[in-house]
């Protein structure tokens, strides 16, 4: 998988620009505010339908104008794809993919494969769960269509549960009513433990290697999934979820919240046995968001068959000399979009920026 062309019009501080990208390392140049994250940041909002660093996707046009126009075009194995996505000033998104209008979202996600890293993505190893699931969610949803439909239905069912408790006030009603969500939350989130479980597990095999290579062989890195219910048997998971939810309902009545299910659960994530998160020095959560990264990739290649797009924003600044070099070895024979404000290495296609034109 590779991208060939990308034009923008009206994108951040973009007014047109179309670049072309090489295979291998691209390496995009340019001081603060000159446009380099916007660039990658409109790649992986044609993967995914949404930005890493915004909710908003009317600030995605440019100050003064009336709408944002991307155009992607990429080349997987079998075919060339064209992605087309418009932006209106009110937000709403309209996508197109090979000239087709694109429904939901779902019809997109895992067209075009991106693993984003940048010095936010730290946040993941050191910071709340919901980053961590975010992150299973993203990288998920990418590689199977089926875990993504399964998260939406997931949240639906969630949503409308925590309404129930918000809203109604009539006690016997709850404990009549809770129940028949139960059932729903169980079966769908069993399907979604089931995927992250096995997730984590894959990763581990490839992790374990990644880590041990960046660090020479000094630390061992082990990520786990981390769930209330009992994940040992995959057969008995259902009826252990539903027992926890009915378990849970007179505390959920008092909160007016679910308080169990797969939308609580976390990775866990230590080095030598010890948490990461919680004594891993500066250094070594740096490192280990780095093979987090590095894994995922590898286990894109292994789920999809193909490489995905890997994004490296501003990450060089973030490693010391020895940790860049092992870096830039783990990611030949991929293509990949780093941006940087210098680079040093040679032979590799640069890309300058200066105030949202190519140089």
């Amino acid at each position: 998988m590779k991208i060939e062309k990308l034009q923008l019009v009206n994108f951040r501080n973009y007014n047109k620009q179309d670049i072309a990208f090489s295979d291998g390392l691209n390496v995009i140049i340019g001081n603060n505010a000159s446009g380099k994250t916007n660039m990658v940041e409109s790649i992986y909002y044609s993967g995914l339908g949404k930005s890493p660093r915004t909710f908003q996707d009317k600030e995605l046009i440019k100050w003064g104008e009336d709408f944002s126009y991307i155009k992607l075009k990429i080349s997987k194995k079998y075919r060339t794809h064209i992605i087309e996505i418009h932006i209106d000033k009110l937000g709403k998104k309209r996508i197109a993919i090979d000239k087709i209008p694109v429904r939901k979202i779902n019809e997109l996600i895992g067209l075009l494969n991106v693993v984003y890293f940048s010095p936010d993505e730290l946040d993941i190893i050191k910071e709340s769960p919901v980053l961590r699931r975010n992150f299973l969610n993203i990288s998920l949803s990418q590689q199977k269509k089926s875990y993504y439909s399964s998260l939406v239905r997931y949240n639906k069912v969630l949503a409308q549960r925590n309404k129930l408790l918000k809203t109604e006030s009539n006690y016997n009603i709850l404990k009549e009513t809770l129940p028949i969500w139960n059932m729903q939350l169980a079966e769908i989130g069993t399907e979604i433990i089931i995927e992250r479980y096995n997730f984590c597990e894959k990763m581990q095999s490839i992790i374990e290697g990644i880590h041990k290579d960046l660090t020479c062989g000094e630390e061992f890195l082990n990520i786990s999934y981390e769930s209330k219910i009992d994940l040992s048997y995959k057969e008995s998971m259902k009826e252990e979820f539903l027992k926890l939810l009915n378990s849970s309902i007179e505390k959920d009545i008092n909160l007016k919240y679910t308080t169990v299910g797969c939308h609580r659960d976390d990775i866990s994530i230590t080095i030598n046995g010890v948490e990461v998160r919680k004594y891993g020095s500066q250094g070594q959560k740096r490192t280990t968001a780095l093979s987090l990264k590095l894994a995922e990739v590898k286990l894109f290649e292994l789920e999809t068959g193909e490489k995905p797009i890997l994004i490296l924003d501003d990450v060089l600044s973030e490693l010391d000399s020895r940790r860049q070099t092992k870096l830039l070895e783990n990611i030949k024979g991929m293509q990949t979009l780093l941006t940087c404000a210098e680079y040093f290495w040679k032979y590799d296609n640069i890309i300058k920026v200066k105030n949202g034109e190519i140089e």
